[in-house]
């Protein structure tokens, strides 16, 4: 099995699509008005909208700007200077600014406009990268 992507549910495309494209200095691809991906070299970011929602069975099948459980992640090289290059843009999506975890990593954590947390990170000890290597 191979996951394919993840995908965000929202009732504004446009607004999720200019934070991942700033987020990631990476320009989406525009299928329709409704439907974005960002491609990385790890995996795939969808946007959808929420009405493409009546094409996987109608409403109450996904709720946009109700995630409280998943972290949106995204491993980059200097967790700090992606930090002072967002500075100028993230204003109050910031959780909280980088830091190192317990498990090895730095971390700098965004809340994307309908509130999905979103975690640059960076693994910096021998352990973290070794962790990750294996992967």
């Amino acid at each position: 099995m191979h996951l394919a992507s993840t995908r965000i549910i929202t009732a504004d495309v446009d607004r999720l699509v200019t934070f991942y494209e700033a987020v990631t200095g990476l320009t989406a691809s525009r299928h329709t008005a409704d439907f974005a991906e960002l491609r990385t070299p790890g995996a795939t970011l969808a946007i959808g909208s929420t009405r493409t929602l009546a094409l996987f069975g109608g409403d109450g099948v996904a709720e946009a700007a109700a995630n409280r459980s998943a972290i949106i992640e995204f491993r980059v090289d200097d967790v700090d200077a992606e930090h002072a290059r967002l500075a100028p843009v993230i204003g109050p999506a910031l959780v909280q600014p980088p830091t190192t975890m317990p498990w090895g990593n730095r971390s700098l954590l965004l809340r994307d406009p309908d509130g999905t947390l979103v975690n640059l990170f960076a693994p910096v000890t021998v352990e973290a990268k070794q962790r990750l290597e294996r992967r």
